[in-house]
């Protein structure tokens, strides 16, 4: 396993995901966790994608094309805010956030803490029991410090009761390193 954020949300897919299940990746990028999560998901499984730049759209088909997945996805040219309208509730495995940018496109398009917060209560009703959100907050530099600000605040409101936050971030490196979120659905 890689000691770095990504790594990590691997590492705690694989333990959550079953062949045959349903997944949402809610912000495919480059499209490495779609294909990630069309390998765990087997043959009979099925991912729904979403990202609002036909680049990555483009980027991840190209990519689960030659990695001989592309029949596991749906690919869909909307924001993640939508995703309640392809999932009945309690329905999904996993929910995968990555917030940010796209990596190596434009730095002026990135997710907005409004849209994320919505993004993250559709998934929570969609997520079967024991499912899980995964969220990596990249921050700092160009898109700067709100969303994950207002993420981590959002965060610590979610009911208990129902639903286990755990929150990771690397303290003893430099810079703005990526934080890893868990949101576990316990009942």
């Amino acid at each position: 396993m890689k000691l770095n954020t990504l790594g990590i949300a691997h590492r705690f897919l694989e333990e959550k995901v079953p062949q045959g299940g349903l997944c949402i990746d809610a912000t495919m990028g480059r499209g490495k966790d779609t294909a990630f999560l069309c390998e765990l998901v087997g043959e009979t499984g099925k991912v729904i994608a979403f990202d609002i730049q036909q680049e990555a759209v483009d980027s991840t088909d190209a990519l689960l094309r030659q990695k001989g997945l592309r029949e596991r996805a749906e690919l869909r040219l909307e924001s993640h805010v939508y995703m309640d309208k392809v999932a009945e509730p309690e329905s999904v495995d996993a929910v995968v956030f990555n917030f940010g940018y796209l990596p190596g496109g434009d730095h002026t398009i990135f997710t907005h803490p409004d849209t994320s917060i919505q993004a993250i209560q559709k998934a929570l009703v969609l997520i079967k029991k024991h499912g899980v959100v995964c969220a990596c907050i990249y921050h700092g530099g160009d898109t700067g410090y709100e969303e994950r600000d207002r993420l981590l605040e959002y965060l610590a409101t979610i009911d208990p009761k129902e639903y286990t936050v755990l929150v990771t971030d690397f303290r003893n490196r430099p810079g703005d390193p990526p934080i890893a979120v868990f949101i576990l659905r316990d009942i």
